[in-house]
């Protein structure tokens, strides 16, 4: 079996983007780089074989897990390696996969029919370098990420610390802030979705209709996929955010370069994002039991006759005097927030209607005029 350390291109520019990163190599040991342009620029598909646990807690966005192991399967590994030393740890292994391998080179050729891929476990170890000759024995061509996942995030944490110069997008809640973030979008300006990424909406109401929230460590992973398919030095709309959005917090460098970007603040009126926001609530035909429970969790900072008021008016399915009784509490924690902020980096942009792709217009103009050119 031939086998070449390093890279076998450059990590490509222009036309070379579409060289095959593989071609003429059999198992071939990979740079962070050039394992992900292979992956993107190639379409080879990521196998990642650490056990369910290990996948579930992050990985590779679009990555297919193909587990060597269990998660028991590999806490007893550890166990044994601890205790009895690692050769007894590795005879244990191939006890376990010895029965499988026709199943893992089965699996291999479903996903990647055209016989070439992608693989790494941990540290780029015996897991990934074990499969690796496997698939190659069987005839597929195989790349395996030097340093394993772990390089990987190394390398994500890193690259969260350079993008784009970014605008926040702020405004009271039910500014419609959301809308107007696609609404830029579709007039080609570059956006990050941190609640979409996030699976909730950063408050209490949050999580009602959402999907339930990936780990801090693939929501960075996730950030880090989105930022990379953006050009760059072209300025990133991103909506202003707490530091956590639920149960997951935006990565400290991206954080710092939020609190340092410029926030351009929508001025809308109470009637018009009570507007926005029954209409967001109507159009997604969310459970009120959902609404009810998220009223609860603000009831002492909402007032107990208020937040009597605003069930009351949830039984009559009245959203708009729900809505309005639960801005009460928003508007109060509003202008905290907005004294966090540099005023000297704070641009209020008064809003008169509630047409998102309009808004977005007068954003656009207002960065181009005042901030920087597109």
């Amino acid at each position: 079996m031939r086998r070449a350390e390093g890279r076998i291109f450059s990590f490509p520019k222009g036309a070379e983007k579409k060289k095959p990163y593989l071609a003429g190599q059999v198992v071939q040991q990979l740079s962070i780089e050039a394992f992900l342009a292979a992956a993107q620029n190639e379409g080879l598909p990521i196998l990642d074989v650490r056990s369910p646990g290990e996948y579930h807690k992050g990985h590779i966005p679009h990555a297919h897990s193909l587990p060597l192991f269990s998660n028991e399967e590999r806490k007893t590994i550890g166990i044994i390696y601890k205790k009895r030393g690692r050769e007894a740890a590795v005879d244990h292994g191939l006890g376990i996969v010895g029965p499988r391998l026709t199943d893992y080179v089965t699996q291999a050729r479903q996903i990647a029919p055209q016989k070439r891929i992608l693989t790494h476990c941990w540290r780029g170890g015996m897991r990934s370098e074990s499969l690796a000759m496997l698939w190659n024995a069987a005839g597929l061509e195989v790349g395996v990420l030097k340093g394993g996942y772990k390089s990987y995030r190394n390398w994500v944490l890193e690259q969260l610390r350079h993008t784009g110069p970014l605008i926040i997008l702020g405004g009271k809640t039910g500014s419609g802030k959301t809308h107007v973030l696609y609404a830029l979008a579709r007039q080609g300006e570059q956006i990050i979705d941190l609640e979409g990424l996030a699976h909730h909406k950063g408050s209490a109401f949050g999580a009602i209709g959402e999907a339930p929230q990936p780990t801090v460590e693939q929501f960075e992973n996730d950030l880090h996929q989105q930022l990379t398919s953006l050009q760059i030095g072209r300025r990133i709309w991103v909506e202003d955010e707490s530091h956590y959005i639920g149960k997951v917090y935006v990565p400290q460098p991206f954080w710092e370069r939020m609190k340092a970007a410029p926030v351009l603040a929508l001025d809308v009126s109470l009637e018009a994002r009570v507007q926005t926001l029954v209409q967001d609530y109507t159009a997604g035909g969310y459970d009120d039991a959902d609404f009810a429970k998220a009223l609860d969790r603000i009831k002492k900072r909402l007032g107990g006759e208020a937040h009597k008021a605003a069930l009351a008016a949830l039984a009559q399915k009245d959203y708009e005097t729900a809505a309005t009784l639960a801005l009460r509490y928003y508007d109060k924690t509003y202008p905290y927030g907005l004294s966090r902020k540099n005023p000297l980096r704070l641009h209020h942009i008064p809003v008169t209607d509630n047409d998102p792709d309009h808004i977005a217009d007068l954003l656009i103009r207002y960065a181009n005029t005042h901030l920087f050119p597109a």
